[in-house]
């Protein structure tokens, strides 16, 4: 057991940061963004895919569309919250739990997600903020795959999963500031 005072290596984790600068390129919408009925039409047709957002996953899960990860953390717009009962379904197939401040993709995240995709899938549970969380479903996932995720007042966005898809994330991902951060394990 450490001593009082000093970190677990648990509780020093490494994150990517969003940089003010990157936040532009960030809130740029990359793929179609579809609302109401044709956003369910959508999501009723899709092949493997897989959901970041409360709102989104639930909506995926109440028109019987199963996705293979659904991240959640329990609020939308950061303070409407959620029945988690409306995941029980996805979390029926395993249910991973991580800490993922705002603005931060923490590799906590990252791993969860890789983890998930090679064991079947389920439900994570993010304690903090699960917004860049679709980055690591588009990097974990296989080509062909979708990544949906909401868009606060627009709809729902698709991402299909391929090389140039992957690229983008990728670029995004360098241009974030790295650091280790403690969370609090």
């Amino acid at each position: 057991m450490p001593r009082a005072g000093t970190r677990s290596a648990s509780s020093d984790d490494v994150a990517w940061v969003v940089p003010p600068s990157l936040r532009p390129a960030l809130a740029q919408r990359y793929g179609p963004v579809l609302a109401g009925g044709e956003a369910d039409r959508a999501i009723l047709a899709l092949g493997a895919f897989s959901a970041c957002g409360d709102k989104v996953t639930a909506q995926a899960i109440g028109l019987g569309r199963l996705p293979l990860i659904g991240i959640v953390d329990f609020t939308t717009q950061r303070s409407e919250p959620v029945d988690p009962a409306a995941f029980d379904p996805l979390a029926a197939r395993r249910r991973v739990r991580v800490k993922n401040p705002p603005g931060m993709l923490t590799q906590r995240l990252r791993s969860a997600v890789e983890r998930l995709v090679a064991e079947g899938g389920g439900l994570l549970e993010v304690d903090g903020e699960e917004d860049l969380g679709s980055l690591a479903l588009v990097e974990a996932l296989p080509a062909g795959a979708t990544v949906i995720y909401g868009i606060p007042g627009a709809g729902v966005s698709f991402v299909r999963v391929d090389a140039d898809a992957k690229e983008h994330v990728r670029q995004l991902i360098n241009r974030m500031e790295r650091r280790r951060v403690d969370l609090g394990d």
